[in-house]
């Protein structure tokens, strides 16, 4: 059987949701044993949120650091690859990852690659899938000659487990390691929106097809007319047009309760799709008969927008 070990991500006393996603990811390996490996100063107040099932074992390390820490983490996991001898290491695909991974796959000699949406296995060999040339093409990755191959996960792509199970707690003892810096305190940035977007059962939402700022407004009286959230796509939260809080998508938020999407003016671009993978309902409105949005929405309508927009306007 082949040990998948996960490293957990956890910030400010909570689990981070993209560490269940891993579970799950790890399924996608045949005859997976599932490992957990949770590095804080108190790991064992995350078990109960690791008990999940498809967890075959779950360790815990006790080490100094309160938070993160990339040159703990680097350490850690080191000492728990070499010792455990993983075919699989994953991590997420994370700002917390990138300060460790990439130096651990390069000194252990590992196969690695990032952002990684999908894996599988061909001819007994693991590929994994990931995006490139600015997410125009998937790149199939294999790694040839490595016993271990490290991946970091994309976040929103695999649906994490649900319920709960009673897995086995082991514990590991850290090596020595001389930290290189010291976290003081944690900021957290003031959001300019207070809706809760993974919160939301019905979204409507808008892309670059609504063309200018002004035309916000019609859509933000549409979704308060239907009953909906406004959303949005990156580049009208990147341009200011509505809160960082209101995007759907990669590096936004997902759309984790939603039973109902509806995007307007959105043309399908990955990373918006990773927001949405979970939605079971969702209507595409766009003019562009050959969008990527297509691919996924169980209804589409070819029309423009703003047509649409008031007619609905008019129904409701």
């Amino acid at each position: 059987m082949n040990e998948v070990l996960i490293i957990a991500e956890h910030r400010r006393g909570e689990l981070r949701p993209v560490t269940l996603e891993l579970i799950t990811a790890a399924r996608a390996i045949p005859s997976a044993k599932v490992t957990v490996a949770v590095i804080a100063d108190e790991p064992g107040k995350f078990v109960p949120g690791l008990n999940v099932p498809g967890v075959d074992e779950i360790v815990t390390v006790k080490v100094a650091a309160r938070d993160f820490e990339p040159d703990t983490y680097e350490v850690v996991a080191r000492a728990l690859i070499e010792a455990r001898k993983p075919a699989v290491v994953l991590v997420p695909h994370s700002i917390d990852s990138f300060g460790y991974a990439a130096a651990l796959a390069a000194k252990g000699g590992y196969g690695f690659a990032t952002d990684v949406f999908r894996i599988e296995y061909q001819d007994g060999e693991l590929v994994a899938t990931r995006a490139g040339y600015g997410q125009k093409v998937n790149i199939e990755v294999d790694f040839p000659g490595k016993d271990i191959v490290m991946l970091a996960i994309r976040g929103n792509v695999f649906k994490p487990p649900e319920g709960t199970a009673s897995s086995p707690v082991t514990q590991f003892a850290a090596p020595p390691t001389q930290a290189r810096l010291t976290s003081r305190e944690f900021i957290e940035m003031s959001a300019a929106d207070d809706v809760d977007m993974t919160a939301a059962e019905f979204i409507l939402a808008i892309g670059r097809g609504i063309g200018e700022q002004s035309n916000v407004q019609q859509f933000r009286e549409l979704a308060d007319k239907v009953g909906a959230t406004l959303g949005c796509s990156r580049p009208i939260a990147d341009a200011g047009w509505l809160p960082k809080s209101r995007q759907i998508g990669q590096s936004g938020k997902t759309a984790t309760a939603c039973k109902l999407y509806v995007a307007m003016g959105i043309s399908g671009a990955i990373q918006h799709l990773a927001g949405m993978k979970h939605v079971s309902t969702i209507v595409a409105v766009n003019a562009d008969a050959g969008a990527s949005i297509f691919t996924i929405a169980r209804y589409g309508i070819v029309g423009d927008i703003f047509e649409i927009s008031e007619a609905l306007r008019e129904h409701f």
